[in-house]
């Protein structure tokens, strides 16, 4: 077991030098930005990725231009790449649902999309753990769930017991297990099967950072001024944009004067950056959860999952409002783990009681501090502004639902799938929340 263990551990630093390798290679082999294209995507990540592969792939036969300029050229603290990767219909708001639902369709079959790529998809679904105060609204959600396509169930705390014997239940009144189109995958292929299959189909992938933006004389946006890494700048046209620059769409709205302007564009678009931690972590206590064990998430918002199979966990907790760190940096608050993540699973695994942190990292979710979903949509002033900011943690499984839906708004002019008009900007000015209960 000793030496199977150093197999897997030296497997899993060949596999992180190789996505180091496959980073450099595709920032070395980056496009020029050129002097306009007919649709500008600012921000390469897992939204801004997946709308360039389906603008492109609707257009394979068509010359519709697709340019994505995206600043971290090696997508170091992009937050697609820093995500655990889950992907689950457990959710309250039927359109996260359906997104995710056909999140799972896109990743588990993501070679019949994205050609030869491996998404790593681990098919062991979520167990939501909820107390006598969560129970009811678990089992309602359930229920929409299940009627909209998911499959999932309800479990008593004696049955958690039997299911999962390394469970404790105490103080638990209610568990809602995902049995099928739940799990997790490989976050960093995904978004280089969209890159890849993307440029396959015409997209350029430039490097730069959007530090204003132009407009023409009838007050419309006409084009970006991008700073590129020699330090030049250079103004890039388009006829439409799209803001999918996670984390930081918020500030790249604010030089659209969304927030600043007048009449409607007195609304900001309220996306920020917000710093959450993942801890690796394994323990030699007994009854450990097996290797089919679920991505359970205690009421107190505290998660884990296998990661492999070497015995390792990956484990977090979303902080409490008046606890949120600041996001100067990517540096990891270990002690937030010995005071705020460890005495939950402690309590609710006993195996945890005695845990070895081996590696841990930073990540930011494009917080919509508004009510913590996504924005989607066009911009009511902008005609040729589209947005796909603010997904608050859930928003890597929902990547092939967005960016298809902005491909149908662009190309033609409506939602033809999924209508998801009830996430668009006008949710923000009219200050009608769209409120999700499940957020993790």
């Amino acid at each position: 077991m000793q030496r199977l263990g150093r197999f897997l551990r030296l497997a899993n630093l060949q596999q992180q030098l190789r996505r180091q390798l496959s980073v450099v290679a595709s920032s070395a082999c980056g496009d020029a930005l050129p002097d306009r294209c007919d649709v500008l995507i600012i921000g390469g990540g897992g939204m801004g990725a997946s709308s360039a592969y389906w603008l492109k792939c609707k257009t394979q036969n068509q010359k519709l231009s697709v340019l994505v300029v995206e600043r971290d050229a090696c997508y170091t603290s992009a937050s697609t790449v820093l995500s655990v990767g889950g992907v689950r219909q457990q959710f309250s708001l039927a359109e996260n649902i359906q997104m995710s639902l056909f999140g799972y369709d896109f990743i588990s079959n993501g070679r019949n999309h994205l050609g030869d790529v491996d998404l790593n998809f681990q098919p062991h679904g979520y167990l939501i753990l909820a107390s006598d105060k969560g129970a009811d609204t678990l089992s309602r959600n359930s229920k929409l769930q299940n009627e909209l396509g998911a499959c999932n169930e309800l479990l008593s705390p004696e049955t958690l017991r039997q299911r999962f014997p390394w469970l404790s239940t105490e103080d638990i009144a209610l568990g809602c297990y995902g049995t099928d189109k739940e799990g997790w995958f490989d976050p960093w292929a995904l978004l280089m099967g969209f890159k890849k299959q993307a440029r396959e189909y015409g997209a350029q992938f430039a490097t730069g950072e959007v530090n204003d933006f132009e407009w023409n004389d009838a007050g419309q946006l006409s084009a970006v001024v991008v700073s590129t890494g020699d330090g030049q700048q250079r103004a890039v046209k388009f006829d439409t944009c799209v803001l999918a620059a996670g984390a930081q769409s918020g500030q790249v709205a604010r030089l659209a004067n969304i927030g600043t302007g007048q009449d409607v564009l007195q609304v900001p678009l309220p996306v920020e950056p917000r710093k959450r931690y993942v801890y690796v972590f394994n323990t030699q206590g007994r009854n450990c959860p097996g290797l089919a064990t679920p991505l359970t998430i205690d009421p107190d918002g505290t998660y884990f999952r296998r990661d492999g199979l070497g015995g390792n966990f990956l484990c977090g907790r979303s902080p409490a409002d008046d606890e949120e760190p600041e996001c100067d940096t990517l540096d990891v608050d270990h002690g937030y783990f010995e005071s705020n993540v460890w005495p939950t699973l402690a309590s609710r695994v006993p195996a945890f009681e005695s845990v070895k942190v081996q590696s841990s990292w930073a990540g930011y979710y494009d917080h919509n501090s508004f009510d913590a979903n996504g924005v989607i949509g066009r911009h009511p002033h902008y005609k040729n502004l589209y947005i796909a900011a603010g997904f608050s943690g859930h928003g890597i499984q929902q990547t092939p639902a967005v960016g298809r839906a902005i491909s149908e708004l662009i190309l033609e002019g409506k939602y033809k799938t999924l209508d998801l008009s009830r996430l668009g900007f006008e949710r923000l000015v009219a200050q009608q929340r769209m409120l999700e209960v499940n957020i993790v």
